[in-house]
């Protein structure tokens, strides 16, 4: 596998500790997040990494520590972000057209009640193209199939301005078709400069990242994927819920994540 240069850092967390409530979601814990690669974010449920991408995104502030990100180039002007959630965490009665809900990745720099310019409806329609939904712009998004909803959320985050894309579980229990859509736009962006970190619960999503961080409540690891993704550490994070199938297959035991039909693999980056 062709290592990803790590010459720079996207974001840069120094002994943070994160809250959700009252609760304790991740310990303290440093990391560095290099920049223009992708970086996976694994543990089991409930480790922290919904509510890490959410402190990433500035949604969280940290109890302690700190979170920083860092401009292009080192820059010291604040980089911008888009987050893209899962399609599961929508209101499945709202009332709103697959157009309306990509529109609203311009909102961070029109405000929700400016006039569109054509700027903003070229990034629009650009990003439904991306991700193959121009031709259901007008139905609702209570009608589309998972896969569907979630290529119109990635488009969303992609009709936002960015520098760096974070994405929430964006290829969990999808059909093949849109997870091979999202998976070329996520490899796009990269190419781009665009830092992508993404949350999985997919071992062999994890081991073709550029860069892993491991976590447990806390970052039990972070570094290349062959240096975090060993044998001891994921005996560590996921005890009797990690089984070994055939000498080196690994097989995480998650009802919830298990592998559906026709199940997408994460693509290779070696070569």
């Amino acid at each position: 596998m062709q290592e990803m240069p790590l010459t720079s850092s996207a974001i840069v967390a120094q002994d943070v500790v994160l809250t959700y409530g009252a609760k304790v979601a991740i310990e303290g814990s440093s990391f560095a997040i290099p920049a223009g690669g992708i970086t996976a974010l694994i543990g089991p449920n409930g480790s922290g990494k919904s509510t890490l991408l959410a402190a990433i995104a500035g949604l969280i502030e940290p109890a302690s520590g700190q979170i920083e990100l860092v401009g292009s180039h080192g820059e010291t002007r604040q980089p911008r972000v888009s987050f893209v959630l899962q399609s599961t965490a929508v209101n499945e009665s709202l009332p709103i057209t697959v157009r309306e809900v990509v529109t609203m990745g311009r909102y961070s720099t029109t405000g929700a009640h400016a006039r569109l310019s054509a700027v903003d409806l070229s990034a629009v329609d650009a990003a439904m193209a991306r991700m193959g939904v121009e031709r259901l712009a007008d139905q609702q998004l209570s009608e589309l199939s998972g896969g569907q909803k979630q290529r119109v959320f990635v488009a969303q985050g992609l009709a936002q301005e960015h520098e760096i894309l974070l994405l929430d579980e964006p290829l969990t229990g999808l059909d093949l078709i849109s997870a091979q859509a999202i998976d070329g736009v996520i490899h796009d962006e990269t190419n781009t400069g665009c830092t992508i970190v993404m949350s999985t619960h997919d071992l062999a999503e994890a081991h073709v990242a550029d860069y892993v961080l491991l976590l447990d409540r806390r970052v039990v690891a972070s570094g290349h994927p062959a240096e975090v993704l060993t044998m001891e550490n994921l005996n560590m994070v996921y005890g009797a819920n990690l089984l070994h199938v055939e000498g080196e297959q690994l097989f995480i035991d998650d009802p919830a994540h298990r592998p559906v039909p026709g199940r997408h693999v994460h693509r290779d980056r070696s070569g």
